[in-house]
Protein backbone atom coordinates (compact mmCIF):
# COMPACT_ATOMS: atom_id res chain seq x y z
CA UNK A 1 0.00 0.00 0.00
CA UNK A 2 2.16 2.70 -1.56
CA UNK A 3 2.33 6.55 -0.36
CA UNK A 4 2.33 8.95 -3.23
CA UNK A 5 3.12 13.19 -3.45
CA UNK A 6 1.72 14.39 -6.89
CA UNK A 7 1.57 17.75 -7.78
CA UNK A 8 -0.36 18.59 -10.58
CA UNK A 9 0.83 21.76 -12.60
CA UNK A 10 -1.12 23.56 -15.75
CA UNK A 11 -4.59 25.08 -16.12
CA UNK A 12 -6.06 23.28 -12.86
CA UNK A 13 -7.43 25.67 -10.42
CA UNK A 14 -10.84 27.19 -10.72
CA UNK A 15 -12.28 24.48 -13.12
CA UNK A 16 -13.17 21.27 -10.83
CA UNK A 17 -10.11 19.69 -10.44
CA UNK A 18 -10.24 19.20 -6.50
CA UNK A 19 -13.98 17.81 -6.36
CA UNK A 20 -13.44 15.36 -9.71
CA UNK A 21 -9.68 14.38 -7.77
CA UNK A 22 -11.82 13.35 -4.61
CA UNK A 23 -14.48 11.86 -6.57
CA UNK A 24 -12.27 9.65 -8.69
CA UNK A 25 -10.09 8.72 -5.28
CA UNK A 26 -13.40 7.18 -3.83
CA UNK A 27 -13.96 5.21 -6.56
CA UNK A 28 -10.59 3.87 -6.27
CA UNK A 29 -10.19 3.19 -2.76
CA UNK A 30 -7.71 5.73 -2.65
CA UNK A 31 -6.95 7.90 0.57
CA UNK A 32 -5.48 11.08 1.44
CA UNK A 33 -6.18 14.55 0.57
CA UNK A 34 -5.81 17.26 -2.62
CA UNK A 35 -5.45 21.24 -2.17
CA UNK A 36 -4.99 24.04 -4.46
CA UNK A 37 -1.14 25.63 -4.13
CA UNK A 38 -0.75 29.45 -3.95
CA UNK A 39 1.53 29.09 -7.12
CA UNK A 40 -1.35 27.76 -9.13
CA UNK A 41 -0.68 23.99 -8.93
CA UNK A 42 -2.81 21.30 -7.12
CA UNK A 43 -1.08 19.10 -4.68
CA UNK A 44 -2.34 15.65 -3.88
CA UNK A 45 -1.19 13.09 -1.26
CA UNK A 46 -2.42 9.68 -1.79
CA UNK A 47 -2.18 6.13 -0.76
CA UNK A 48 -3.58 3.07 -1.49
CA UNK A 49 -3.50 -0.02 -3.31
CA UNK A 50 -0.67 -0.05 -5.86
CA UNK A 51 -3.25 -1.24 -9.21
CA UNK A 52 -5.96 1.29 -7.72
CA UNK A 53 -3.07 4.49 -7.04
CA UNK A 54 -1.79 3.70 -10.33
CA UNK A 55 -5.09 3.76 -12.09
CA UNK A 56 -6.24 6.99 -10.13
CA UNK A 57 -3.00 8.98 -11.39
CA UNK A 58 -3.77 7.73 -14.65
CA UNK A 59 -7.13 9.94 -14.22
CA UNK A 60 -5.09 12.40 -12.77
CA UNK A 61 -2.65 12.70 -15.64
CA UNK A 62 -5.18 13.31 -18.00
CA UNK A 63 -6.86 16.02 -16.80
CA UNK A 64 -9.77 14.70 -14.89
CA UNK A 65 -12.39 17.66 -15.70
CA UNK A 66 -12.75 19.00 -19.37
CA UNK A 67 -11.87 22.35 -18.38
CA UNK A 68 -8.61 20.94 -16.72
CA UNK A 69 -5.21 21.29 -18.93
CA UNK A 70 -2.44 19.25 -17.10
CA UNK A 71 0.72 20.12 -18.59
CA UNK A 72 2.92 17.62 -16.14
CA UNK A 73 2.44 16.05 -12.84
CA UNK A 74 5.35 15.17 -10.24
CA UNK A 75 5.35 12.12 -8.64
CA UNK A 76 7.08 10.91 -5.49
CA UNK A 77 6.90 7.60 -4.10
CA UNK A 78 7.63 7.44 -0.53
CA UNK A 79 7.37 4.00 1.15
CA UNK A 80 6.09 5.82 4.69
CA UNK A 81 2.22 5.72 5.09
CA UNK A 82 0.90 8.46 6.45
CA UNK A 83 -2.15 5.84 7.44
CA UNK A 84 -5.40 7.87 5.96
CA UNK A 85 -8.85 7.32 6.26
CA UNK A 86 -10.57 8.81 3.52
CA UNK A 87 -9.37 11.70 0.75
CA UNK A 88 -10.68 15.14 1.15
CA UNK A 89 -10.11 18.28 -0.08
CA UNK A 90 -8.26 20.59 2.00
CA UNK A 91 -8.78 24.28 1.76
Amino acid sequence: MPFTQIVVHGQVQGVGFRATAKNIADQHQVKGWVKNTAYGAVEIEAEGDQEELDAFIGKIKDGPTPFAKVESVDIERKEELKGYKEFKIVH
